[in-house]
């Protein structure tokens, strides 16, 4: 369906567009269900009158302190994994093509291993991930570059790199004191626990940013699934949206990681399940960052809720959902 805007035209697919809706309101439900749940319940009028400060001061310590920076930092953190997973499943044409497998998560823990053991704050740890990401990830475009990048290329180095930056992860956690051990082992997991608004802030800002970047490469992207060749025909210059989008996933995914740990298989079954939803036979970018929102904020809920008042890490049961999703994944490829 073209929907004309002045002197634009504007594609939409009634169903991805219902999707999409559905996506929100079911992101907005468990929104809900975070901030009005837990050892203190606070009724939903109240959570309006707090979040805009009007509530009582037990109220406001709830849901603006405590609950709503670990809502937001869930949902923007989700979306970016989302994101990021459905730019390079795009770019490898491989649904095995995300950063959890290609070695920038292990990049990024690589980064945030080291800033714990230099004694750095949370801040370091977070700027370490981030710049461990992106070294990896320049190391895994130059080696698999051989007059540009093709997708399996980029998914064989990325899974050599990802082999060895684990064994160098692992290394570094028995050279590391017990107490510097723990530390990084516990951020490894993956966690929303104690995120404050300092850590949404800056994933926000990289969705606003990148989020019109990867609308821009959208249709480029689609013409790069059926062939360099056939995009070059339809005037598209691959390697330099290539570049770029792997710039933006590598960005979203620094930053996501720098934000929450690297929380693995958001990046895997997001792009996946959104595709499925919407019946598009490529991936979609819109509809993977909201289904990323949706499974990291409902992950982290159930986290909190099914053993409470024990609180599991979020990565914990991302990667129970996600080994589970890979395996049926595989099982339905086997056929």
């Amino acid at each position: 369906m073209n929907v004309r805007v002045g002197p634009y035209s504007v594609r939409l697919a009634p169903r991805a567009l219902i999707v999409g809706v559905c996506l929100i309101l079911v992101a907005f439900a468990v929104t809900v269900a975070a901030l009005s749940t837990g050892e203190l319940a606070v009724p939903a009028a109240d959570i309006v009158r707090a979040l805009f400060g009007e509530g009582t001061p037990v109220a406001e310590l709830i849901v603006s302190k405590l609950r709503a920076p670990r809502v937001v930092t869930g949902l923007l953190v989700g979306a970016a994994f989302g994101l990021s997973g459905a730019i390079f499943q795009s770019l490898t044409r491989n649904p095995l093509g995300s950063p959890d497998f290609i070695g920038f998560t292990a990049g990024a823990s690589t980064g945030g291993i080291l800033a714990v053991i230099a004694g750095g704050s949370a801040m370091t740890i977070a700027g370490g991930a981030l710049a461990g990401c992106v070294l990896t990830a320049a190391l895994v475009y130059g080696l698999a570059f051989r007059g540009g990048v093709q997708g399996y290329r980029l998914v064989l180095v990325g899974i050599g790199a990802n082999a060895l930056l684990l064994a160098v992860n692992s290394y570094l956690l028995t050279r590391a004191n017990i107490n510097d051990a723990a530390t990084a082992g516990a951020w490894l997991t993956g966690s929303l626990g104690g995120r404050g608004w300092e850590h949404a802030i800056p994933v926000g800002l990289a969705l606003a940013v990148l989020v019109p970047v990867c609308a821009a490469l959208s249709r480029p992207m689609r013409m790069l699934e059926m062939g360099d060749d056939a995009a070059k025909a339809m005037g598209i210059r691959a390697e330099p949206v290539r570049a770029i989008a792997i710039a933006a996933g590598v960005l979203l995914s620094g930053v996501a990681t720098a934000a929450a740990g690297p929380v693995i298989f958001v990046a895997l079954a997001a792009p996946q399940l959104a595709r499925r939803l919407t019946r598009s036979p490529g991936v979609t970018m819109g509809a993977s960052a909201l289904m990323g929102a949706v499974l990291l904020t409902g992950a982290d809920l159930a986290a909190q809720r099914l053993l409470a008042p024990t609180q599991l890490p979020v990565g914990v049961l991302t990667a129970a959902i996600g080994g589970t999703y890979l395996a049926l994944l595989l099982r339905k490829d086997r056929h």
